[in-house]
């Protein structure tokens, strides 16, 4: 009975220890990293002679409208919008990006904040109305802005009748379709002649109070003529102002009529190089809105790595071709106080395969008046985060980073490292996760950008005070970014600009 008894205690010795040792000692995963290739802002290519661009678009202008319309989806080649710049280094045209991409997270935070007090304004709930019409697939390439300071990306498009191309900048965040227009009272500069709508033979204006004038946020009158007016103004100093009217649009052969559009007879601004915006978002004038039955709402983009020299075309495709098989997919989310956003559900962030502690649905829930959530849009540059999200994310990310040369913060950036003398470095991974499951695996040169020529690298993501959190192009760069109007969902699809 004695060894029985020194037995008994023997085990419950060994195993209270076991219950000791493991509640003491913690077994971590290994860290999962993936290569970054030090690659430093590159020099600014010079722009090639438009006839070297196949764009064919002599060829075009003397095509019939039924054989132009024969062709939906295709592929053309096209420079980063960078070759725009004059007299200007990669790091200048840098700071000019961040200038603008502060200045527009400011913009939309406040937009979001006086519309949901009921201040109005440009991103205020409409009801959408489209023009039903026969489906049709079409695209154009994308070119990246960087050098034009504006953290945006262009497309090419004819407008009018015959077709006059221009560069377009592309704006999930934005509603109107508008373009500079002469007589031109006072405009900014631009790669292309100025579009001139009494030499264009589909150009119609759009009467006043009319239900397409209705539509307007700010509009106004021309009595004189009896034309509807608009106006719109940007967070940045950026203005347009002009007569609303309806147009045709080429989009690589392919036609579409009756665009309503701004024809901006004032404009200024940091739209260098551009002629005008395409207007991608969710209110009721915008290009996908006004279009949305022709091609069965939905379209997609991908946007091409901007630091990187031979970058291949990209392309934005409206109708069924839009969506890749190897898309992933989160619903998207509706603010019921604002209808030109695309809001999604972050439910948390991921670094070297282990969840960040801290980062959780809570921090960027949408709630009933409008306040907080996650927009995806292709204007802001650098993804922004509530602070506490933004803070736990940058603590995990330096943590796992700890081996890599620590350099002095720049800008709205505080997190940077010295790479100089380097061709690649071990990184750890970033995941975000969102809604249904749909995880985004980032590449490594999503996240960890070059601010210079020397060595430089920074941290892609920033803290913001406001509710409202962002994600940027520099991480969508890459991924097929699906919006799935009709399915009210937005995908991802990995190296989607192949």
């Amino acid at each position: 009975m004695e060894e029985i008894r020194i037995l008994k205690t023997n085990f419950l010795t060994f195993f209270f220890f076991l219950i000791f040792f493991f509640s003491t000692t913690t077994f971590s995963k290994p860290l999962q990293h993936q290569t970054l290739l030090v690659v430093p802002l590159p020099n600014p290519p010079t722009l090639k002679n438009p006839d070297d661009l196949s764009w064919s678009e002599s060829q075009a202008d003397t095509q019939t409208s039924e054989s132009l319309d024969l062709s939906n989806t295709l592929s053309l080649p096209l420079q980063h919008i960078d070759a725009l710049s004059i007299n200007e280094t990669s790091e200048s045209l840098f700071n000019l990006r961040l200038q603008r991409d502060e200045l527009r997270v400011k913009t939309l935070s406040s937009l979001t904040t006086t519309t949901i007090a009921g201040g109005g304004g440009h991103h205020r709930n409409r009801n959408n109305n489209a023009t039903r019409v026969n489906a049709k697939d079409f695209s154009s390439s994308i070119v990246s802005g960087l050098p034009q300071g504006s953290g945006e990306y262009f497309t090419r498009l004819g407008v009018g009748t015959p077709p006059k191309y221009s560069y377009m900048v592309l704006d999930t965040g934005s509603d109107i379709v508008w373009l500079q227009c002469a007589p031109c009272r006072k405009c900014y500069s631009q790669t292309d002649p100025i579009f001139d709508p009494t030499k264009s033979q589909s150009y119609s204006g759009v009467p006043c109070g009319s239900p397409l004038c209705r539509k307007l946020d700010v509009s106004g009158c021309n009595t004189q003529r009896k034309s509807c007016l608009y106006q719109v103004n940007y967070g940045d100093g950026s203005f347009t102002v002009g007569e609303y009217a309806t147009e045709t649009l080429t989009f690589r052969g392919t036609k579409v009529g009756n665009v309503g559009f701004g024809c901006g007879h004032d404009n200024e601004g940091l739209f260098v190089g551009a002629a005008g915006l395409l207007g991608l978002g969710r209110g009721g004038l915008s290009f996908p809105t006004q279009t949305g039955r022709r091609f069965g709402n939905k379209f997609s983009y991908c946007l091409v790595d901007r630091s990187s020299i031979s970058s291949k075309a990209s392309a934005i495709v409206f109708g069924e071709s839009s969506i890749p098989r190897s898309a992933v997919f989160t619903p998207m989310v509706t603010n019921p106080k604002l209808n030109t956003f695309y809001y999604l559900d972050l439910v948390g962030v991921s670094v070297g395969g282990t969840r960040v502690p801290g980062i959780s649905s809570t921090l960027f829930r949408l709630d009933s008046s409008g306040n907080g959530g996650v927009i995806i849009d292709s204007g802001t540059s650098v993804t922004r985060l509530t602070r506490p999200a933004y803070e736990a994310l940058r603590d995990a990310f330096r943590s796992g980073a700890a081996e890599l040369k620590r350099a002095p913060g720049y800008s709205l950036f505080d997190t940077c490292f010295d790479l100089a003398g380097k061709t690649e470095v071990k990184v750890p991974t970033v995941v975000m996760h969102f809604g249904r499951g749909a995880d985004v695996s980032l590449p490594a040169s999503n996240y960890l950008i070059p601010i210079n020529s020397n060595g430089v690298f920074c941290f892609a993501f920033a803290g913001t005070t406001s509710g409202l959190s962002i994600i940027g192009n520099i991480q969508q760069q890459g991924f097929r970014i699906v919006f799935d109007n009709a399915g009210s969902r937005i995908g991802f699809a990995p190296r989607g600009c192949a």
